[in-house]
Order: C-alpha cells, then structure tokens, then sequence
C-alpha cells in the first residue's frame, strides 16, 4: 500500500480546510456532507460525544458560529494510505489560554458517497513543556 499518494494528499487536505472553515462559518450543510452518515459514526469533541450521525449533526446545528478555539495551527499532518484511507492531525495553541488542542480524523473514501470522516477527536491539553 502506498503512503502519501500526492493527489490523494491534495484531496483529502483540501476537504480538511473546507470542513475547518464550515467551523467557523457554521455551514451546517458542509460539516454533515463531511461526516459519513451512519449511526457508526463517533465524534468525541470537547464539550460532547457524538455517537452516530444524528447526534453529531445535533451539537453542530446549537454550536454558535465563530472562529472557535483555534488560535493558530501548530503542526498539521496528514497521512494517506493507498487511495481509500487517511487520517488527519492537527496540533494548535487554543485561543487565549494555555492549552494544546489536538484534533484527529479518520477519513474513507466510500465508492458511493466519496470521502467521509467516519471517526473524529478534539482534545486539550497543558501547554507543551518542550
């Protein structure tokens, strides 16, 4: 299996920044277009667990819009494996305090519905001591 397949790394980084700015701009439309729609579906993030679809499309439509807790990206990294799998990891100082957050995704590309995040995670941690 091959790593890093350079346009399969452009389409994956291209959905992550679309997503990233639904975020902020709460384009509720394009955050669920992003997640695979399945009650297999998990979202742990930091004020809740979305278990299914459903559920995560719940905590995104009573999220308010804005640019979050991102204040500016430390490392991003992207992993592809052949042209059906990816994860995406992204490391960032959170706005105004003294935290790391980390976000994960697992992405797949379905032949019917394209790529889809099946797994996600956002957490915070104390300020990196290196």
């Amino acid at each position: 299996m091959k790593e890093n397949i350079p346009e399969v790394v452009a389409e994956v980084s291209a959905l992550f920044e679309r997503y990233e700015q639904a975020l902020i701009d709460k384009n509720v439309d394009v955050l669920d277009a992003t997640f695979w729609n399945s009650p297999r579906t998990i979202r742990y993030a930091l004020h809740e667990n979305g278990y299914g679809f459903d559920e995560i499309h719940a905590h995104r439509v009573a999220r308010p819009p804005g640019p979050g807790f991102k204040e500016k990206r430390i490392r991003l990294e992207i992993l592809t494996l052949g042209r059906d799998i990816a994860t995406v990891n992204l490391e960032f100082k959170v706005r105004g305090k003294e935290q790391i957050g980390r976000q994960s995704q697992t992405w797949v590309r379905f032949p019917d519905v394209g790529w889809k995040v099946v797994a996600a995670h956002v957490s915070v941690v104390s300020e990196r001591p290196w």
